[in-house]
């Protein structure tokens, strides 16, 4: 497996384990010109969770693959963070931003994975 989509499975468990909703990976690689080869988008029902959701990823991606956000922005409202593995980049969003900014539509040749909700 390369390092990318360890990256991608590694930031979903991050995600799984603080409950993210509506988690999905939109595969970027045969977009031309696209800013990153995958994004991982999901949703937290309030900033509280929006936030433990981002702290999650950090903490796990960098236990996990020893490996850091180049940068992290939206910690300060917690409505919309957006953490950026320079080959990935992560979206957590409140449920009305998410359906605001539909950024899934925005990359409608990407191939687009769901992944179940853990309960």
């Amino acid at each position: 497996m390369d390092q990318t989509r360890l990256l991608v499975e590694t930031i979903v468990k991050g995600l799984q384990n603080k409950k993210g909703k509506k988690i999905v990976t939109v595969d970027l690689n045969r977009i031309s010109g696209a800013i990153c080869q995958y994004m991982v988008i999901c949703e937290g029902n309030t900033t509280t969770q929006v936030s433990a959701l981002s702290d999650s990823v950090w903490d796990t991606v960098h236990s996990d693959t020893h490996e850091k956000p180049l940068s992290i922005d939206g910690m300060r409202n917690a409505q919309w963070i957006g953490m950026d593995y320079g080959t990935v980049l992560v979206h957590i969003f409140l449920p009305e931003q998410r359906v605001f900014y539909n950024l899934e539509t925005l990359w409608g040749d990407s191939s687009i994975s769901k992944i179940p909700d853990i309960e």
